[in-house]
């Protein structure tokens, strides 16, 4: 097991929220998700056999969100998500 946090941009609402969660725990392997929309992070445990990092990101793309790779700087807001 695996535990990743996601830097996730796009997120407005708590509807965002639930959609980034419902998102991550369809994927294979993902066992427990926490989405934080004041930190603008997902919290993804997961089964590093039967997904990885890029399947992760990959579902937040497809839904409309973004994943920052970077902490350092602020990165523009992904329009998208369940409220752009």
């Amino acid at each position: 097991m695996q535990t990743e946090t996601l830097k996730v941009t796009g997120m407005t609402c708590e509807g965002c929220t639930k959609s980034v969660a419902h998102s991550l725990k369809a994927l294979n392997g993902v066992h427990e998700v926490v989405v934080s929309l004041s930190a603008g992070e997902a919290a993804v445990r997961y089964d590093e056999h039967l997904t990885s990092h890029d399947q992760l990101k990959s579902v937040l793309k497809d839904v409309g969100y973004g994943v920052d790779s970077t902490n350092t700087a602020q990165k523009p807001q992904v329009k998208g998500g369940c409220c752009g």
